[in-house]
């Protein structure tokens, strides 16, 4: 199964072998690449099964895109047999080229469905001058798109929700929630009747930006959420970044750490029982040496700096 889902890595040697200009294989190791993160976050979570009706959420960002793209690509070879169905929900913003999406969907040959609702006034008129209108935008779309699930009776619902979406989730939890929470990569949606896939985990946004410009995406601006200033969003992504330039690697090791939580190293008594805890005479190599300093090779972190994230 893995062994068609995912490709073999192509070495360096490999690589230099090939007739190919630079740019080209630059850009096929880029396509191998989100091939293979996508395959693996497909596997790991078993995302998507024998029979499966995949509805894939475009919005016109380079994400949708990217991920609608590469899932087709893996479905000419998955080891199991299923659908796609591209959905946009058309907002009705000042501006939309209503006529991109279906354009490009009809040339891609996808099976598609525009819905159409004029959520857009309903959130200009609700949510005063000034303030972010992401929350109840969402809350309504997420509505509509599942209603649109059950009438064209879709098994999953697949985002486009990258790596670094996830950061920055994990982030906004714990500075204004209170909270170690991230965004899971497969769960049951709120209403409890739907499962939502996020196939797109392991991929870097940055990867997803060069693909996008490789394939020429007609990509389309948001103009209701994107032209708002300040959102904590964006200014914990800026840091995010800021920390990936200064410090190479660390996006690398944050993500990594979302898959190696230690419920019994937090203080969550929910998560471990922390009230019946007994001496067991057992020697444990995960255990916490108290009376040790931890150390970590690599970077220090920039704890005596202040980041102004100016919210």
């Amino acid at each position: 199964m893995s062994v068609v889902w995912i490709d073999k890595e192509v070495t360096p040697a490999e690589v230099e072998a090939r007739p190919e200009p630079k740019i080209e294989r630059e850009t096929h190791k880029l396509e191998k690449r989100l091939c293979r993160q996508v395959g693996q976050a497909i596997m790991d979570f078993n995302m998507i099964e024998e029979g499966d009706r995949v509805m894939v959420c475009v919005s016109g960002g380079k994400d949708s895109y990217g991920l609608l793209d590469i899932l087709l690509k893996l479905q000419a070879r998955a080891p199991v047999h299923f659908e796609l169905v591209a959905v946009n929900l058309d907002q009705k913003q000042p501006g939309f080229p209503a006529h991109i999406l279906p354009a490009y969907l009809k040339q891609l040959g996808v099976p598609f469905h525009i819905e159409t609702q004029d959520t857009y006034n309903i959130v200009k008129k609700v949510i005063p001058e000034g303030k972010t209108m992401c929350s109840l935008c969402s809350r309504l779309r997420r509505g509509i798109l599942y209603r649109v699930a059950d009438e064209l009776k879709v098994t999953k619902i697949a985002l486009g929700h990258h790596r670094d979406d996830m950061l920055q989730t994990f982030f906004l939890n714990l500075f204004f929630a209170g909270k170690i929470k991230g965004m899971p990569p497969k769960l049951v949606s709120d209403d409890g009747g739907h499962i939502v896939i996020r196939p797109l985990a392991n991929v870097a946004e940055k990867d997803l930006t060069r693909w996008a410009e490789h394939r020429q995406f007609p990509v389309i601006p948001c103009s209701l959420c994107g032209s708002q200033a300040n959102l904590q969003r964006q200014q914990i992504g800026n840091m995010l970044r800021e920390w990936e330039k200064k410090y190479p690697g660390r996006i690398k090791s944050m993500f990594t750490a979302l898959h190696n939580v230690v419920p019994s190293h937090l203080m969550d008594a929910k998560q471990h029982n922390f009230k019946d805890i007994k001496v067991t005479g057992i020697a444990d190599a995960d255990g916490d040496k108290v009376f040790d300093s931890e150390e970590f090779i690599g970077a220090a972190l920039p704890g005596s700096q202040v980041i102004d994230l100016q919210l």
